[in-house]
């Protein structure tokens, strides 16, 4: 079974070719083959791991924010949102919001909030309170109903409407 064969060439001494058991085939010679490095295997890693690994941990009053990009619209409610920056347009009724800004190109028309601080660069159009301070850019605009701790107006910013001073205890 194991015989040479007659028109096969006569092999130098020590050169047996070795049949590996388990496949039924000649064992590959191990010294002939290059050294190839070991590849490291890649472990997933727990989910909560992961979400630490990134993301950083930022600012805590920075962890809900809400960006309302240049071109896209918004209705409805917006409910538990630390930060809301709008740069397109918006038609919402705010709750347990911190902070809203506006930027130059941002509309925010027919709505509600009820804030701790507002930066309007752009259009506000609605019933607006701002527990703490108010700040209407030089390209800003409010109209409406407004209620307010502190307010800012630079050169050029523009509020109409009914405008009134938080007491103490209303704030």
């Amino acid at each position: 079974m194991f015989r040479r064969k007659e028109n096969e060439p006569a092999r130098p001494a020590g050169s047996e070719t070795k049949v590996d058991s388990t496949i039924g085939r000649p064992a590959l010679d191990v010294k002939s083959q290059p050294e190839l490095p070991r590849r490291q295997v890649d472990l997933p890693t727990a989910p909560s791991a992961f979400a630490e690994k990134a993301e950083p941990k930022s600012d805590p009053a920075e962890t809900k924010k809400l960006i309302v990009g240049p071109g896209i619209s918004l209705a409805g409610e917006i409910t538990a949102c630390d930060r809301l920056i709008v740069q397109g347009s918006v038609q919402v009724t705010l709750n347990q919001t911190k902070a809203i800004e506006i930027s130059e190109e941002g509309r925010f028309t027919n709505g509600k909030a009820e804030v701790e601080e507002a930066d309007i660069s752009g259009l506000y159009e609605g019933e607006l309170t701002v527990r703490k301070r108010l700040i209407i850019r030089s390209s800003g605009q409010v109209k409406g109903t407004v209620r307010y701790g502190e307010i800012e107006i630079e050169t050029g910013g523009k509020l109409s409407g009914s405008v009134s001073m938080l007491t103490d205890k209303a704030s």
